[in-house]
């Protein structure tokens, strides 16, 4: 009865905390607000200035404490990496906000002072997008790269005009590594089923959000001042300063040099209108005359005038070889990293247990043997790798690879690969049954054992026909022509 209780009240103390995450959420709105109308204060009786926040700000503000609260408090529960990408991810959404409120007071501005409007959240999705980059080793790798090939989908105030299917492209971008955390946590832990629904949620609502206030792009004012590249309307204080005035008007009676004055104008004029006649003056060149037909010519009176020197590029220093990084093979936690390995035919992992997983990053014209039995094998960026290995209870990934070769000596369940030109598969005996699953690839073969020893190479299919066969789409493989 006391475990009961204990566990009753650290479910409610877990859903406690998860609320008061989403009200601290919406208490930064609220905050959020108030700055924005602070920083506008004085803007020659815009909407910011009276206090009203406009419709589609008041809206914007509702997915913020909505989904996005939703999905910082469920980062902050989960913590580590997932917590601090959450941190950008609040900080990207509280700049488009600003931008917002600057349109909801301005007229659209010059294509290069709205560069610089967009240059906050810019800067905010590179950030986002390089601390997974800096963290692929992270246990949470695939909840960062979900929110990493997502994130540019905040671009869509540059997407006119139709920034809604915009958003839903980068969303659909996640999908495939949402999908991985589910398969990951589904049976171990609810919290991050709940992430990915939240985080979902945000694209979701905000393409929503998108069709009922900006369906064509970004709405601007209609009658507020012209928005500055400062970031807002130009608020009270001294007007800016004139443009220049235009360069003085030139004398054409003025030369640089030797005689001047209408004559030579006038001169010049009639020579123009001579028409073709202009070139009857010119002086004949014999072919024995012409150098390039009488080289006798170069070798009298010394160097010829030559005429204008050809475009010299500018001496630049010699390009830096690109950084090589040190190869690894370690066991880290229970993740065994073999990485940045090049030209390496024997990398052997053989100390394995059935909770550890392998990661091969970069791995180029080399060969990787995992001994044993473990939970998953993933091949991330590695070229000419061929990779052999006993038994695998989860699954083996192969994601933006070329020209790589897989064997199985066991059984393993699931083979997926994505973003791949170039796969072998080797199956085994006690492998047959397992199950493919291919994206974006290209040039995938899967070999199947024969009773002789040999193998039977068959294809994966490449290219699709789909129809409509009166309820739904129903999708084939068909034969490539040619």
């Amino acid at each position: 009865m006391c475990s009961y209780g204990y566990l009753f009240n650290s479910q409610k103390s877990h859903s406690g905390m998860a609320e008061l995450a989403g009200l601290v959420q919406r208490l930064e709105v609220a905050v959020g607000r108030l700055e924005a109308m602070s920083c506008s204060g004085g803007g020659g009786g815009s909407a910011a200035a009276s206090g009203v926040v406009a419709v589609y700000v008041d809206a914007y503000d509702n997915l913020i404490s909505g989904p996005v609260a939703q999905y910082a408090a469920l980062s902050q529960k989960i913590g580590g990496d997932v917590q601090k990408h959450a941190e950008m991810m609040k900080q990207a959404f509280s700049c488009q906000r600003q931008l917002l409120v600057t349109a909801s007071n301005s007229q659209k501005p010059s294509d290069s002072a709205l560069t610089s409007l967009l240059a906050p959240v810019s800067k905010v999705i590179q950030e986002v997008q390089t601390f997974r980059e800096k963290n692929r080793s992270s246990p949470f790798f695939n909840h960062l790269s979900a929110v990493s090939e997502s994130v540019p989908a905040l671009g869509w105030v540059a997407m006119a005009p139709k920034p809604g299917p915009y958003v839903k492209e980068m969303q659909d971008a996640a999908m495939f590594y949402t999908n991985r955390v589910l398969k990951d946590y589904k049976e171990k832990d609810k919290t991050h089923v709940d992430w990915v629904n939240a985080y979902v949620a945000i694209w979701t609502e905000l393409q929503a959000y998108i069709k009922q206030h900006h369906t064509t792009g970004l709405s601007w004012s209609k009658t507020g001042p012209v928005a500055s590249a400062s970031g807002g309307a130009p608020s009270g204080g001294a007007p800016a300063p004139p443009p220049p005035g235009p360069p003085p008007p030139m004398d054409f009676d003025k030369s640089s040099g030797g005689d001047s004055g209408p004559s030579n104008r006038n001169a010049l004029f009639a020579s123009i209108n001579k028409g073709a006649d202009i070139t009857k003056g010119l002086k004949h060149v014999s072919d024995d005359q012409k150098t390039h037909k009488n080289p006798a010519l170069k070798a009298k009176g010394g160097p010829l005038p030559s005429g204008p020197k050809p475009f010299a590029a500018r001496p630049t220093a010699a390009a830096s070889p690109a950084r090589t990084l040190p190869p690894v093979l370690e066991l880290d936690g229970k993740k065994w990293k073999v990485e940045n390995h090049d030209n390496a035919h024997g990398l052997v992992i053989s100390d394995t247990e059935l909770k550890q997983v392998v990661y091969a990053f970069k791995c180029n014209n080399s060969t990787l043997q995992v001994k044993g039995k473990i939970n998953s094998i993933t091949l991330d960026n590695c070229k000419k790798l061929g990779l052999v290995f006993d038994d695998v209870v989860g699954i083996i990934e192969v994601i933006n690879c070329k020209d790589v070769k897989v064997q199985v000596m066991g059984k393993v369940p699931t083979i997926s690969i994505n973003k791949t030109d170039g796969c072998h598969v080797y199956l085994s005996k006690d492998s047959l049954s397992c199950e493919i699953v291919s994206a974006k690839s290209s040039e995938m073969n899967v070999l199947v054992p024969q009773k002789d020893g040999e193998f039977t190479e068959l294809p994966v299919p490449e290219q699709f026909k789909t129809v409509w066969d009166g309820s739904k789409l129903v999708t084939t493989a068909t034969e490539i022509a040619g």
